[in-house]
């Protein structure tokens, strides 16, 4: 197994309408690293998903992760980092479930920011990750 997905009791550990959001240790042996770029709410053709719409530009970016793993030869579950960045981290928050329903219960370890702007202003969100491979 390349990487071991851990919480410490002695640790807070935050939760949204009951959703763990990410793992607070992640052990990672071996293997090979995969570093993917931010991933937007854009479609193959460069339009942005769900304007104004947070929970649609997070199943977007999901999908742009889910499609940049699969090139790589990984998948969400291979996950050990995430860092997000949001222009609305309240809105954000509202949307623990789609969180849980896109990483699963290996959550991998993750950091949310929020930021002043994107690059483009419709974009609500930008997700980047770390994934790690088998030998």
């Amino acid at each position: 197994m390349p990487s071991q997905h851990l919480n410490a009791d002695k640790l807070f550990q935050r939760r949204l309408q009951g959703h763990q959001l990410y793992s607070q240790i992640v052990v990672a042996e071996g293997g090979k690293y995969v570093f993917i770029a931010g991933a937007l709410s854009r479609d193959k053709d460069g339009n942005v998903v769900g304007v104004g719409d947070m929970r649609a530009q997070i199943l977007q970016c999901a999908e742009n992760l889910k499609i940049a793993l699969e090139v790589a030869g990984a998948t969400l579950k291979d996950l050990v980092r995430t860092t997000t960045y949001t222009t609305d981290i309240d809105e954000f928050f509202k949307y623990p479930e789609e969180r849980a329903t896109i990483f699963g219960p290996g959550l991998p370890t993750s950091t949310t920011v929020e930021v002043r702007r994107l690059s483009q202003k419709e974009l609500m969100l930008e997700i980047e990750a770390v994934a790690l491979l088998d030998k």
